[in-house]
């Protein structure tokens, strides 16, 4: 088996040199790639797909020979369905594959998958644009995409020469090992390692920006000495990928649901179902060294755990692979390097627990959020300091998801808590906080702690076997909270928990799918925008892990608001969201304006200073039901001699339906300017402005960084 040979080297072995922030690319140096992605999960494989279509050339490095198969990650959230909605109908396959949202919409609580029903809770209320798409699934989604792309996967075996220095644009390098990073020059050096005729070569690739998307054990965020902050090693799990048709079947009728929370006397876990039909699972189990090690969840083992889970015995479980992971709560302390030539993204720069699912999305909306500023800078549109928003823009937002899904975890712990399950009560001198993160996937009674005060207590003295025995008959004593005595409605005990289990159910304090205000109405304070001083939105609320609705604001930082619109043209008149009108094959701004002269006028000088600053603008003129004569006209004679502009008109869901202006909290005159990843840069919203092409050089050289 290959080992790492990253592990000899100290955090932070980098050498470095101050580079030059304001300098441009070395576009006329073949030798140097534009940009360097390493790590080809899907936050780097969306970046590499991303930067391609705004036509910045880039390749991929990645550490293991193969694609992982594991399902990992599988819920996609509202913004990043957006997001996959501008890569070429990414967002239609995805929920054309996808299982049906009838058999994955509901969180179920039970004694067993055979047993008992504590409870269900549907997140599927309303419908909502989401997906439940295991990661390898999108993976390969995603590769499919890059081979339209004209990229290449190659494994080290296939590589002919080393060819230092140069590596060409639109590959896919598997089995390359990041070991070194020299930033001395103008431009970034990676020496990479690949195994190829039984030994250990190795090659050096230059770059001028090096984009570490290579998850939670970053070996560029080590190399480039960037800390994490937060709660490390929250939880150490195992992750059981089995196949059960039987199981599959059994649940498609009986009970569908995405995830299964089981509570009985010989286990306690959770299950999530991939794909029912298929008869797809993955089972986390903790495990608690050094009592408990990776290798005593044998095959076997894992099966019996299984059929106890279950309730019986299953005829055709395989067992497909067996993964230990960390749960950690962290952000890295920046997110950029060496005058931004070095940029952490995904995994590598924030690591959360898994409640909400916002690890893999929150790194899609990184990549979103990056690669049109790297475009930018690479076609010399901004400076290289203009990168600085990208950390400016996306940490508070790791931030605040970290304590989301914290917040989220504790919401989860209510529930074993009714059950008698409740960890506060062997810990009531920890601190309430520290008690919540270690709620713990499996639920047991407060194993982690037990754990600890074993490893730490008085219990380290003993001999292993002992301190096993021990653990186990703590938790063997805590999972009899969930026996049929205790656990029914003829019980005083019993049926006071069963109540107040119902209660949390029903009042939404259970643990949480959807977070759609989060989803889909975060803001960025400050950054590649122009802040506004009557802002609509204020101070973000603070994370308080329950489900709270989204509200569109058109607030400079906020994400744009959705609503239908028709196209006018000679060719068609066809219905599309105003997110659909921003390009996702260039660099280039939208701005909405009304049917009226003042804002075509600020549209006439928006587009002469776009020319000024080599950026493009697109004007979108915005007719509503009650000012739309002369849309048939359209907008050619205002706008003349400019052609990059586009007539469309509302499309209500009802006549009492607000307008786009409503919808937007603004008044029917106002003017709005979108960034390429669709959050707005600037508003205006009475439209009246004194003078349109000083304001509007204002505007671009505040969002493009120019001092």
């Amino acid at each position: 088996m290959e080992t790492s040979r990253t592990a000899a080297l100290s955090p932070g072995y980098i050498q470095r040199r101050a580079l030059s922030s304001s300098k441009f690319f070395n576009n006329g140096d073949r030798t140097v790639l534009p940009v360097l992605i390493v790590g080809a999960g899907p936050v780097g494989l969306v970046l590499s797909i991303l930067l391609t279509k705004l036509g910045v050339k880039c390749a991929v490095l990645e550490k293991s020979k193969n694609f992982s198969n594991h399902p990992q990650a599988h819920f996609i959230n509202n913004r990043s369905m957006e997001v996959f909605r501008k890569l070429d109908g990414l967002a239609e396959e995805i929920q054309r594959y996808q299982p049906p949202v009838e058999l994955w919409r509901k969180f179920v609580y039970c004694t067993s998958l055979n047993g008992s029903i504590l409870g269900s809770v549907d997140h599927m209320k309303p419908q909502v644009s989401v997906a439940h798409f295991s990661q390898y699934k999108l993976m390969r989604l995603l590769l499919k995409q890059l081979e339209n792309l004209n990229f290449q996967v190659r494994a080290s075996e296939e590589l002919v020469g080393l060819n230092h220095g140069i590596l060409r644009e639109r590959q896919i390098l598997m089995g390359h090992e990041c070991l070194s990073i020299d930033a001395s020059n103008d431009f970034v050096t990676v020496t990479a390692s690949f195994f190829k005729h039984g030994e250990y070569m190795e090659r050096n690739i230059r770059c001028d920006i090096l984009v570490g998307t290579d998850g939670a054990g970053s070996t560029v965020r080590k190399l480039a000495g960037i800390d994490m902050k937060g709660e490390r090693e929250l939880q150490k799990l195992v992750s059981v990928h089995f196949l059960s048709k039987d199981l599959g079947q059994y649940l498609l009728n009986e009970r569908p649901g995405m995830l299964f929370f089981i509570f009985n006397t010989e286990a306690i876990g959770v299950l999530v179902a991939h794909d029912l039909k298929e008869g797809e699972f993955v089972f986390q189990i903790p495990f608690y060294p050094p009592q408990q090690n990776v290798q005593d969840f044998s095959p076997e083992m894992c099966k019996e755990l299984i059929f106890k889970l279950v309730g019986r015995e299953l005829g055709d479980l395989f067992v497909i692979d067996i993964k230990p992971w960390v749960m950690h709560a962290e952000v890295a302390e920046k997110f950029l390097c060496c005058d931004n030539h070095i940029i952490l993204a995904g995994d590598a720069a924030h690591r959360f627990p898994p409640a909400g699912g916002f690890g893999m999305n929150t790194g899609i909306q990184d990549s979103h959020n990056l690669a049109w500023k790297i475009a930018s800078v690479v076609k010399g549109i901004a400076p290289f300091s203009m990168l600085n928003t990208y950390e400016t823009e996306r940490r508070p937002v790791a931030i605040f998801n970290t304590e989301l899904s914290i917040q989220n975890f504790k919401a989860a712990m209510e529930v074993p808590a009714a059950l008698g399950l409740d960890p506060s009560i062997a810990n009531s001198g920890k601190p309430k906080q520290l008690i919540a993160l270690d709620f713990i996937l499996d639920l047991e009674f407060g194993g982690h702690h037990v754990h600890r005060a074993i490893n730490d207590g008085v219990g380290a003295v003993l001999p292993s076997g002992l301190q096993r025995t021990i653990l186990d008959g703590i938790f063997a004593i805590g999972r009899a909270q969930v026996s049929e005595f205790f656990l029914n409605e003829k019980n005083p005990l019993g049926f006071l928990r069963l109540a107040k289990l119902r209660q949390i159910f029903d009042e939404g304090k259970s643990l949480q799918l959807q977070f759609p205000a989060e989803d889909l109405g975060f803001r960025y304070l400050e950054g590649a925008l122009v802040p506004a001083c009557n802002s609509v939105a204020g101070t973000p609320e603070a994370p308080t892990g329950r489900r709270r609705d989204y509200t569109p604001i058109a607030d400079p930082g906020c994400r744009l608001p959705h609503m239908n619109v028709r196209v006018f043209s000679n060719s068609s008149s066809k219905i599309i969201s105003t997110l659909d009108l921003i390009s996702g094959d260039k660099v280039e701004f939208l701005l909405i304006i009304a049917p009226i002269e003042s804002s075509y006028h600020l549209a006439r000088a928006a587009l002469e200073v776009a020319e000024e600053f080599k950026v493009s603008v697109r004007v979108c003129v915005l007719w509503s039901d009650e000012n739309s004569k002369g849309i048939e006209v359209g907008s050619e004679a205002s706008l003349a001699p400019w052609e990059n502009y586009i007539d469309v008109r509302e499309v209500k869901k009802s006549p009492t339906s607000p307008s786009w202006w409503e919808i937007c909290k603004m008044a029917a005159k106002g003017v709005i300017l979108v960034r390429p990843d669709e959050h707005i840069a600037w508003r205006e919203k009475s439209g009246l402005v004194a003078d349109p092409k000083k304001e509007m050089k204002r505007v671009f050289s505040a969002v493009l960084g120019f001092k």
